[in-house]
């Protein structure tokens, strides 16, 4: 396991979880992930990505919600959970997430390639 891989996996168990508002995507935009993350993530085609962007969606949102919710990239992970990606519907969990955590979140995402997903 390279070094990126272990502070997602890290990371993702330092980021809170909460129930979201069924039905709703309001934060399933398309975003950016490192090819760490891109590299657990269903391979799509152009055609796909571009219907998606058309639309101003994730390619992994389907009609029932995330299609890829598990293994979702940490930006992805942090809408809801600190007031700086706060969840439209006021859906949060019980604590947010530690500013240090979220400081590290960014700091990744900063210091890796991204790519969009």
């Amino acid at each position: 396991m390279n070094n990126n891989q272990e502070i997602i996996v890290r990371l993702r168990e330092r980021i809170p979880s909460f129930e979201c508002t069924p039905g709703c995507h309001d934060c399933c935009g398309p975003v950016t992930a490192s090819s760490e993350e891109m590299s657990r993530l269903p391979v799509k085609s152009d055609a796909e990505h571009e219907a998606a962007l058309n639309e101003f969606n994730c390619v992994h949102l389907g009609p029932n919600g995330c299609t890829v919710y598990a293994e979702r990239p940490l930006i992805c992970r942090l809408f809801g959970t600190t007031p700086r990606l706060a969840c439209p519907n006021g859906c949060r969990p019980d604590e947010m997430i530690e500013p240090r955590v979220e400081r590290q979140v960014h700091d990744l995402i900063a210091n890796t390639r991204q790519v969009l997903v």
